[in-house]
């Protein structure tokens, strides 16, 4: 694998991302009613999860700045792909 030049979560255009702990991921599955894998997914290996510390299964918070909310939040499931 190659070494990248930039940090890449350090780019203003890259929300931030964030593991959901044991707790919260039970909340958020109860609130809604849902299975980890009725998230939409995203893969281990995407960019945004570099040195976040994820598996198969986990949900991941990812935090976006907006315009008009401030500040929206989306949840994904990572997958092994």
């Amino acid at each position: 694998m190659a070494k990248q030049a930039f940090d890449i979560r350090k780019h203003n255009l890259v929300p931030k991302h964030a593991k959901v702990s044991d707790r919260e991921k039970k909340t958020l599955l109860e609130k809604y009613n849902i299975s980890v894998y009725d998230l939409p997914l995203i893969r281990k290996n995407d960019p945004g999860l570099v040195g976040v510390d994820v598996k198969p299964g986990d949900i991941v918070k990812i935090i976006r700045q907006s315009p008009t909310a401030g500040e929206a939040v989306y949840y994904r499931c990572v997958i092994n792909v």
